[in-house]
């Protein structure tokens, strides 16, 4: 299909406090668009100071979409973001705006952009139990050990933390006999179905960390431990998707009494830099990523790719 055929697409993320959120508004507004969240987090009800979500003063009426729909019990995943955001894109093209698919989550942009098939193997619940049951009692060091030695391309790229993915890895191996970091290589390779430019904001790393660490500290002063403290009064279990995210898991400690609020700042604030730099080593592996660092012009120059692109007009 010709570019100018397919559905218009702009992607704009990089690492978290690059400073996509401001930008995503300014472009939003020069192009005639609107925004779908790609963050795994800002779904969540309930959960706006730690997920860093925009507020509705700072969307300045444009749009958005994917931001507050889930409750914090609810599980999420890129198979529900990707049926989720297809079709905002598709309404949002409809109407006759540009969609703009804004956030962090490099693996979700990924399977948006280029349709990604998940091939759903069949649903052997017991498999994942049993490795469920395994992360309970011998930790997530252990699953992600086992994932090291069986793929090490997908243990690099999955953090131990993060344990349904990498139970999903482990599992996609035991039923397949494949592994899943191949299937991902394939799958990157497909062609994108939309008329896109993909933007990665990025800056000098030791800036980005030095911000990084303004917000942890800006995060605390507007009431982060509050929000955390509401979540857990709602009995919402430590082990729900939601309460995993970077920001709310590293306060479980303190809360327990096992460390100290500075311990528990320090662990957020280290967690977070190490986050970003997973997120840049994401995107560089990503094909045809156009990198923006801060400039004067950074809204010029970027209409003047979507323009070049046939993007918009």
């Amino acid at each position: 299909m010709e570019e100018g055929k397919k559905t218009p697409l702009i992607i704009l993320t990089g690492p978290t406090a690059a400073g996509k959120t401001g930008l995503s508004i300014e472009l939003a507004k020069a192009v005639g668009g609107e925004i779908i969240s790609a963050d795994s987090m800002q779904v969540y009800k309930r959960m706006d100071i730690g997920t860093a979500k925009i507020s509705k003063e700072e969307q300045q009426g444009i749009p958005h979409h994917l931001i507050d729909i889930l409750d914090p019990r609810e599980d999420f995943n890129v198979v529900k973001f990707k049926d989720l955001a297809q079709k905002a894109v598709q309404e949002i093209a409809g109407r006759g705006h540009i969609p703009i698919l804004t956030g962090g989550t490099g693996f979700y942009i990924q399977a948006v952009l280029y349709d990604i098939d998940f091939e759903e193997t069949g649903e052997d619940d017991g498999v994942r139990k049993e490795l469920e049951e395994r992360a309970e009692r011998e930790g997530a060091e252990s699953l992600h050990d086992e994932l090291k030695k069986i793929d090490p391309k997908a243990a690099e790229e999955i953090h131990a933390n993060n344990v349904k993915r990498v139970i999903r890895a482990l599992e996609y191996y035991r039923q397949t006999g494949r592994r899943i970091s191949e299937h991902n290589e394939e799958q990157r390779k497909r062609q994108s179905a939309y008329n896109h430019a993909y933007f990665v904001l990025t800056m000098d790393r030791a800036l980005l960390y030095e911000r990084i660490n303004r917000r942890v500290d800006f995060m605390i002063e507007q009431g982060l431990l509050e929000e955390v403290r509401n979540l857990l009064k709602e009995q919402i279990p430590e082990t729900a998707t939601s309460m995993q995210g970077i920001g709310y898991k590293e306060w479980f400690p303190y809360f327990r009494g096992e460390c100290s609020f500075e311990e528990a700042v320090s662990v957020l604030k280290r967690d977070t830099r190490h986050f970003a730099k997973r997120q840049l080593t994401w995107f560089r592996r990503e094909r045809d990523v156009l990198w923006l660092e801060p400039e004067e012009r950074l809204l010029e120059h970027m209409l003047e790719v979507l323009r070049e692109r046939k993007i918009i007009v």
